[in-house]
């Protein structure tokens, strides 16, 4: 694999598009990763760099760290490619295991310890973006805060967010540090709406049944915290993996508005979210080359629907009139 040629900002308009690194390193299970699974990984990464991506979304728990692990052997085949991108992971979940319950764990000592893992597995001497993957209720912000700012001082972490976090739990973290929080991760899709409902059913009967806390892209938008969308293709639903008549439909829509303007069906669905004012950057998690690349528009153009198609594509995909 070849560095790509001319160097990019690692904190560029990369990070308009990032590239999830969990379907990376072969099977969930035990057994350890092969030759295919980094040539996998490889071409996935290079399509990725093709199309201009250099921000790479990873977890420590990604395929029980297998991800991580073929993602350094990529980078050590490809000297200076580790300084052109922005390598971002996460802790705070514990797989189950041997009997053990699956739990979340933010304790101080922990976030240190999985950082160190997970340095070790990609082969570097510093994450770039470090999120908290998932709220643990027994975490105390306080050690939480001191961890991450040794972390911080150690030169192993440059900056920090969270994943899957409502605003008032961002807050309760960002006031206890000197560091910013840039980014919060959550599933925002065309099929996952109800961050976007949220906001528009307000003092209506279906408001009841939505779990998105309100408020959270506001804030997020308003304090300079970036938006990551996981989950951002809808696993295909508006792509050719369709099973209800409103995905059927909303296929159809994002079918020809892709070929009304040149482009992909994947190109749209992402420009969808890009159009929110929010600033939301999309994670894409395929690991076919083919799939990575018609997602270069995301990146290279756009996002390139006006209003009237912008509704017309959630419209479609809710199945019924606005409240």
């Amino acid at each position: 694999m070849t560095d790509g040629g001319a160097p990019r900002r690692a904190d560029g308009g990369g990070e308009r598009l990032v590239y999830g690194c969990m379907g990376l390193g072969g099977s969930w299970g035990p057994e350890p990763y092969g030759a295919d699974d980094v040539a996998a990984a490889e071409a996935a990464v290079e399509a990725a760099l093709e199309i201009g991506v250099t921000t790479f979304d990873h977890a420590d728990i990604y395929r029980h760290g297998k991800a991580e692990a073929v993602f350094g052997e990529v980078l050590a085949r490809a000297p200076g490619l580790r300084d052109r991108l922005t390598l971002q992971t996460k802790c705070g979940i514990r797989l189950a295991d041997e009997g053990r319950p699956g739990v979340y764990d933010l304790r101080g000592r922990t976030i240190v310890q999985r950082v160190e893992e997970s340095l070790a597995r990609l082969r570097t001497d510093r994450v770039d973006v470090l999120l908290l993957h998932r709220p643990d209720p027994l975490a105390d912000p306080d050690d939480v805060a001191e961890a991450l700012a040794g972390l911080h001082r150690q030169g192993l972490v440059r900056r920090f967010g969270v994943s899957n976090m409502s605003a008032a739990q961002i807050e309760s973290l960002r006031s206890r540090l000197d560091l910013p929080l840039t980014v919060n991760q959550l599933e925002l899709s065309l099929h996952r709406r109800d961050w976007l409902e949220a906001g528009v059913l307000v003092n209506t009967p279906a408001a009841t049944a939505l779990g998105f806390p309100p408020g959270t892209l506001e804030y997020c938008r308003d304090r300079g915290v970036r938006l990551q969308a996981w989950g951002a293709l809808a696993q295909g639903r508006y792509t050719g993996g369709e099973s209800t008549p409103e995905e059927a439909a909303t296929a159809r829509l994002v079918a020809e508005l892709a070929r009304a303007k040149g482009t992909t069906p994947e190109t749209v669905l992402l420009w969808w979210l890009q159009r929110h004012p929010a600033g939301i950057a999309p994670v894409v998690g395929s690991t076919r080359p083919e799939r990575i690349r018609a997602c270069a528009d995301a990146l290279g153009r756009g996002p390139e629907l006006d209003h009237e198609e912008w509704y017309a594509i959630w419209l479609s995909a809710r199945g019924g009139p606005l409240p």
